[in-house]
């Protein structure tokens, strides 16, 4: 580990948490804060500070390290538009069509200008036959990013939840990039780590101690960016480091719940982006877990999902049967997802005998 990585994590962690102790109180006299509501039972009005601060952090880093200048331009560009918009949305919750407009606007300028694009979808179906894009590269770059920036934000709903499956998925693509020989990959994603690291230290609720900021709409679209953009960067090219079917697992958790929401919201005849209260974690805490047992559950989840992912990339298992397997477990996710009621009831029997 050379000098200049050192400074750089060192720098992009002590920003993101020196930004997150002195932003709360210009976010307090601002507004930028989240209340409690009927979807919202945390303790008091935390600032939603968590977006800036790890973008700040995360941006002056990422100056250290020796990246293409277009990329550079790319990323901070579309981060920088992401955050803004987040912002604005924490402060007067914009429309869904204006953030939707943003999140296109930074996965297209990801895409074009960054270069950062989906080629292929590797040996998904066979191990004889690409499945390649062609024109259809661009859109569906376009429609991925947007996707799991909207995963991540739909998780974003306990303390600390969002944050560490971002960091599981994360660490799981540092082992990838360290065995796969890439080091600009290993520097960047090292910084991204600690940065989300410097903000779960604001975000997790130890004991009885609140959470002291929130990510945000700003923060859970930062960090969706910032995972579309190393999933897809590993995953594509010639001398790629992982198979596409093995980002799907690093992401399974937010993934497969935005998904497995989405249909059955339509099946119901609602929209398939209307906010509820059925996601996976919901459904924990009617069981009656606690929310730090349901962040610690949720994230044990995401562990073992990325590190199967993980086992069939090193163990060579192939493309096709991960990605049908995936498809089991995405099936298996919906099944208890359709009978949410069902499952609170089971959960809670099983839970919480004595009530």
């Amino acid at each position: 580990m050379n000098l200049n990585f050192l400074l750089s994590l060192s720098s992009g962690f002590l920003i993101t948490a020196v930004l997150l102790k002195i932003l709360q109180p210009v976010a307090r006299n601002i507004g930028l804060v989240d209340v409690p509501s009927d979807r919202k039972d945390h303790m008091g009005e935390v600032p939603l500070t968590g977006g800036l601060a790890m973008f700040l952090g995360l941006g002056f880093a990422l100056l250290t390290l020796d990246l293409p200048l277009s990329q550079l331009r790319a990323f901070i560009g579309g981060s920088m538009i992401l955050v803004t918009i987040g912002l604005l949305d924490d402060l007067h919750e914009l429309s869904p069509s204006i953030r939707f407009a943003a999140q296109i606007f930074a996965a297209a300028l990801m895409a074009t200008w960054g270069g950062v694009i989906l080629t292929d979808f590797g040996l998904l179906l066979s191990d004889n036959f690409i499945l390649t894009l062609g024109w259809l590269a661009l859109p569906i770059t376009v429609f991925a990013t947007v996707g799991v920036i909207n995963a991540l934000n739909m998780v974003d709903g306990v303390n600390g939840l969002a944050g560490s499956v971002s960091l599981v998925a994360v660490a799981s693509m540092i082992i990838i990039a360290v065995e796969s020989g890439d080091a600009l990959a290993t520097h960047w994603l090292g910084i991204v780590a600690v940065v989300l690291f410097a903000f779960l230290l604001f975000n997790w609720r130890f004991g009885a101690r609140p959470a002291r900021s929130f990510m945000g709409d700003s923060g859970s679209m930062l960090i969706g960016f910032v995972l579309a953009w190393s999933l897809i960067k590993l995953s594509q090219g010639e001398h790629r480091a992982m198979a596409p079917v093995t980002a799907l697992w690093l992401f399974a958790v937010p993934l497969i719940d935005t998904l497995t929401m989405m249909v059955r919201r339509i099946r119901k005849k609602q929209s398939p982006f209307a906010a509820d209260c059925e996601h996976f974690h919901h459904l924990l805490q009617c069981a009656g877990v606690g929310k730090f047992q349901t962040t610690i559950a949720i994230t044990f989840m995401s562990i073992l999902y990325a590190g199967f992912g993980l086992y069939g990339h090193f163990t060579g298992i192939p493309e096709h049967i991960m990605f049908f397997l995936f498809l089991a477990l995405f099936f298996a996710h919906l099944f208890i997802i359709m009978r949410a009621w069902k499952t609170m009831r089971f959960l809670k029997r099983h839970l919480n005998p004595s009530r």
